[in-house]
């Protein structure tokens, strides 16, 4: 009972901080980004035994230029294109079988790339035709958050498969298929009520949140397996750390960029 009232708290404070930022002012959420993206890349340092402050700095200059410098559409594209490569390099280390050691360099590269270009992507998300879109922005959290909580409950409930046993012992295919779901339907709803894509468009894109989402967690287990450790951190009480808690939307957020840019282009 206990735990369950600490993990309630702690998720209370943090949708209240998220909300709040999204709300105040676009400067209000970059920086929450930003500051959300240094806890993570600090978490992933220590489960991948990073050494030396060197990611820190080029994050922040990476962050620093391209939310408030770069609009170029070519240099956006060549950070996209680093940022899904390094993320298709994880996907491969997620599902291969043999031990992976990375060099110290690699480590760099993969967390500039996977956590720095996921935050900076996913604090590019609201920022559309020069306006700050707070209720896109929300959106994704919403289909986030909707997928997460409905498939734990339908894991709960009826689970029986395994999805990932091997990296995620809990994850079920059931949960999996029960989250993916209910986030179709809040899509669905949500693109009747907030005019800036459609309901279709808006399923597709939680269809692309909720696969990459899902994948980025494996990911981010497999890191924590291998470090041999329950959470990223303890930054959230009954939470773990920030990377546990933004896995799923630093992973997908470059995914969802590209989807809707590709409505924009096709629209």
């Amino acid at each position: 009972m206990k735990e369950v009232l600490r993990r309630s708290l702690t998720g209370a404070v943090y949708i209240i901080l998220l909300l709040s930022a999204v709300f105040l002012s676009s400067d209000a959420f970059d920086f929450l980004f930003m500051i959300f993206g240094l806890a993570c890349l600090y978490e992933y340092k220590r489960l991948v035994k990073l050494k030396g402050y060197y990611i820190f700095l080029a994050y922040l200059g990476l962050w620093w230029a391209y939310i408030y410098l770069i609009n170029d559409l070519v240099l956006i594209n060549i950070l996209m294109f680093f940022t899904i490569l390094t993320d298709l390099y994880l996907l491969y280390y997620l599902f291969s079988k043999k031990p992976k050691t990375f060099s110290g360099l690699h480590k760099f590269l993969i967390g500039l790339f996977y956590i720095g270009g996921g935050c900076i992507f996913l604090t590019m998300i609201p920022y559309k035709n020069d306006a700050f879109a707070k209720l896109l922005i929300m959106g994704i959290f919403i289909l986030i958050w909707v997928n997460d909580s409905f498939a734990y409950i339908v894991g709960k409930t009826l689970g029986r498969t395994k999805l990932f046993p091997s990296v995620s012992p809990k994850k079920t295919v059931e949960g999996t298929i029960g989250g993916y779901i209910f986030a179709l339907g809040a899509a669905y709803i949500m693109g009747t009520q907030e005019q800036i894509i459609g309901p279709g468009q808006w399923m597709l894109l939680a269809s692309v949140i909720v696969i990459t989402g899902s994948l980025g967690d494996l990911i981010e287990s497999k890191f924590k397996r291998m470090a041999g450790v329950k959470d990223s951190g303890a930054i959230l009480p009954g939470h773990g750390g920030m990377l546990d808690r933004l896995d799923s939307l630093v992973f997908a957020a470059p995914f969802a960029y590209l989807t809707l840019n590709i409505f924009t282009y096709v629209s």
